[in-house]
């Protein structure tokens, strides 16, 4: 795999490492941001971390010669413990039995959290001593060097959008063989999201699109799309959060859009809906690894539709789930499901809103009880 072809896409390599690494350490604001970010809330907390990552990080960063090692040095080894003591009731994984340390994979799942997801997936690999994979994440993302820098020492695989239409489709192209060559030649694993943008009404649905473009990216070769697909190793992963930090903003944009048509986002909306991410309570956040797919498929909706069953039968559910589930459809079903949750607290959350967002939200945590119930067939 000639990597130098996709450097303006690809994680950084060698010396662009480095560098990247020097730039970060001269950044007068690096650590403070940090601490910021993982310690919002409390002024005291934040300045003392501050303090003590001073001391912590350099050292760490002196070492980092990949993307891999400042996953596991500084991503997974500092940031993400914090944010799951922070943010978490708990963080907990399934499903790792279903691969080998030696095949790399497509990691396909569901996307509710614009950065978590992946980085979690990365979380949980590290914790079962499993490789680490690369991520595509949407350039809106990278609003300036530091962002950048940070994102493909995460050993970030940029999706550019908003081009036009040719060139959108030529560079889909581009972006699957990267998927392809990565896996088969360079032999390391990516994750990817089932669709572009987050599901923000809690159905989880894969764009057969993106299976589509990786066998139009390698036609031409012969080889055939059930070859491909296997080539691929693809795995569906399915994470769940008890509760959405943005689910209230997610459900203000879904509304507009019905309302209005249309939604126009604010400037950097999309970081400050990272950062309330990684810093609010989550509760308990559960991912589950699905098995490979290793059987013949004749087509990409075929391979979604697989896709699609795998992530709603591995999904965890959690009581807010179940709740909001009673609440639209009817209360009674899964009563005893619940039971522990101060439903009351869990309304006042949304107590000032009108009755169709209010709907809208109880009804994104409701959807993944439908979809797993449609998907065992109960």
């Amino acid at each position: 795999m000639d990597k130098a072809t996709y450097k303006d896409i690809a994680p950084y390599e060698e010396q662009d490492i480095i560098d990247a690494v020097n730039r970060i350490k001269a950044y007068p604001k690096f650590l403070s941001n940090m601490a910021e970010v993982l310690y919002a809330g409390n002024i005291i907390k934040t300045k003392w971390k501050s303090h003590q990552m001073k001391e912590q990080i350099p050292p760490l960063l002196d070492q980092v010669r990949s993307y891999d090692d400042f996953q596991r040095l500084i991503t997974a080894g500092v940031f993400l413990p914090t944010i799951e003591r922070n943010s978490m009731t708990s963080f907990t994984y399934s499903g790792q039995e279903n691969l080998n340390k030696d095949t790399p994979y497509l990691f396909i799942s569901n996307h509710r959290d614009i950065v978590l997801d992946c980085a979690l997936l990365c979380y949980a690999l590290m914790k079962c001593d499993l490789p680490l994979c690369e991520m595509a994440i949407g350039d809106n993302l990278l609003v300036n060097k530091f962002t950048t820098d940070m994102f493909k020492l995460n050993g970030g695989v940029t999706v550019k959008r908003n081009l036009p239409l040719r060139e959108q489709y030529q560079e889909s192209l581009r972006l699957s063989r990267y998927f392809i060559e990565l896996i088969t030649e360079a032999r390391k694993s990516i994750w990817v999201a089932q669709r572009s943008g987050r599901a923000k009404d809690g159905i989880d649905k894969t764009n057969s699109t993106i299976i589509k473009m990786l066998y139009l990216s390698f036609k031409s070769t012969g080889i055939t799309f059930k070859e491909l697909i296997k080539s691929c190793n693809i795995v569906p992963v399915a994470i769940s959060y008890q509760y959405d930090p943005n689910d209230i903003n997610k459900g203000r944009e879904e509304v507009s859009k019905k309302l209005h048509g249309t939604y126009t986002k604010k400037k950097y909306e999309d970081l400050i809906n990272m950062l309330r991410g990684l810093r609010r309570f989550k509760g308990d956040v559960h991912l589950h690894f699905g098995k490979p797919l290793t059987q013949e498929y004749d087509s990409p909706e075929a391979v979604a539709q697989e896709i699609d069953r795998q992530i709603h039968v591995g999904y965890r559910l959690w009581d807010t789930n179940y709740f909001a589930y009673d609440q639209v459809q009817g209360p009674g079903r899964f009563s005893n499901l619940y039971k522990n949750l101060n439903t009351r607290k869990f309304m006042d959350r949304y107590k000032d809103l009108t009755p169709e967002l209010r709907h809208f939200i109880l009804r994104s945590y409701a959807n993944p009880v439908t979809m797993q119930l449609e998907a065992l067939g109960i």
